[in-house]
């Protein structure tokens, strides 16, 4: 791809012209420590490829637009790369570490997604079940007429009932994530079902059949709470706590042991800490969500702590057709049909993205040449509020993992590292 390799020379110029800018270079962790096979030959990656991502990390360190980053890339299985830059806290001056957990936030989804699947796999859900049948006040749920003038403009009944499929793929009509000033936007944001004190999952949910949804299921692609929804879907589904569903049959079987919801979280286990940047554009401390988020209930569109190498085993499960050493958590037809497109279009179209469409939990590159990431076509990836991404490339056999904590802002520049680390780690 000649545009693609283009932009490889022009990163990795800058890239090495970096090395000159001095400070203090990390030293890479031991890819042993991650306990996932390692690399050889021509599956590891190059010397040339491995500095230049080194100096990008430590630029964006370096010059104080992020604290910090631990970044994994897999080649055909394998792990190829792995690299802790920066700070996890930078008060204290704590290191990223490998072991340092982070808010995944909607990198939760995916995970949500697979704990669906399992259930189909074993009969206890299907794709075209109602939702209503796991959550009775999902029954009788209105639809406002234009989601412009919100309930001003009447609400008509469901044509048809949301189904386990339009969980999956967003299009239930559920909203909640909309942060514009409409006035319909603000009326499914209050109450926010993932403000503090709600109560469990259950209670969370139920506030949400109270609101009209935005539009008919299956009409369009709208981001939301609908993956909230399918965790208590497959809660009701398991006949048992989601969180508990999810150790027994992703976590422990994949050897994720450091993934968990926050609440679960061993309380002398610092995280990733939280930042923001200021009108200057320097980094400062965001506390708002320290206290609560993810806290009191298990969110299945946001709720996960995890780190980088518990993520990269669950990606190279999903990578891998639904097997990761020798552990078989779904089918290889199972696999293929999440991440193949479901929705062929229309994915962050209300950010002005093309080329993107989704499957069953992920996004899936639709039109390589619309899309301003740089990817293939069938390439799937989803990211995280706060930084944390996951991109999973089958035509080159690549998974890229890389995880940070900041809440952008209006003064923040753009999230550009997961992108260009993505093309220097591509074969």
């Amino acid at each position: 791809m000649p545009t693609r390799t283009f932009l490889f020379l022009i990163l990795l110029s800058i890239a090495l012209s970096l090395a000159a800018c001095g400070g203090e270079t990390p030293s890479e962790p031991s890819l042993k420590a991650t306990g996932i096979p390692l690399a050889q030959g021509q599956d590891a990656l190059s010397p040339l490829r491995r500095f230049a991502i080194n100096r990008l990390l430590d630029f964006r360190v370096m010059t104080g637009a992020r604290a910090g980053f631990v970044t994994l890339v897999a080649q055909n299985g394998s792990l190829a790369y792995a690299r802790t830059t920066g700070w996890a806290e930078i008060e204290s001056e704590r290191s990223m570490a490998l072991d340092t957990p982070f808010h995944l936030a909607s990198n939760t989804k995916p995970i949500t997604a697979v704990a669906a699947m399992i259930l189909i796999e074993d009969g206890k859900l299907s794709l075209d079940d109602p939702v209503a049948e796991y959550i009775p006040s999902f029954a009788k749920l209105d639809v406002v007429n234009d989601p412009a003038l919100g309930e001003k403009s009447g609400t008509v009944p469901l044509a048809e009932p949301i189904r386990v499929r339009h969980l999956l793929t967003f299009t239930s009509g559920i909203g909640g994530y909309a942060e514009t000033d409409e006035p319909f936007d603000q009326f499914w944001r209050s109450p926010d079902i993932e403000d503090a004190g709600l109560g469990s999952l259950a209670d969370r949910i139920e506030l949400i059949p109270r609101l009209p949804l935005y539009e008919q299921p299956g009409e369009r692609w709208r981001y939301g709470w609908s993956f909230d929804v399918l965790a208590r879907v497959v809660e009701v589904a398991a006949n048992q706590p989601y969180a508990q569903f999810l150790q027994e049959r992703l976590f422990d079987p994949l050897g994720m042991r450091n993934t968990h919801f926050p609440d679960a979280v061993p309380g002398d286990t610092p995280l990733a800490s939280m930042y923001t940047h200021a009108e200057d554009g320097s980094l400062i401390r965001e506390t708002r969500f320290d206290a609560h988020y993810g806290r009191g209930w298990t969110s299945g569109g946001g709720g996960l702590v995890s780190t980088a190498p518990d993520y990269l085993r669950f990606a190279l499960m999903v990578a891998g057709g639904g097997s990761f050493n020798g552990v078989r958590i779904l089918r290889p037809e199972t696999i293929a049909e999440m991440t193949q497109l479901q929705v062929e279009s229309g994915v962050l179209a209300d950010i002005g993205i093309e080329g993107l469409g989704w499957g069953f939990g992920f996004s899936v590159v639709a039109d390589a040449e619309k899309t301003p990431m740089p990817a293939r076509n069938g390439d799937y990836w989803w990211s995280g509020r706060f930084g944390t991404h996951l991109w999973i490339s089958p035509s080159t056999h690549t998974v890229v993992v890389l995880m940070q904590q900041t809440e952008r802002n209006a003064h923040s520049d753009l999230p550009y590292t997961a992108s260009v680390v993505q093309v220097l780690a591509t074969p």
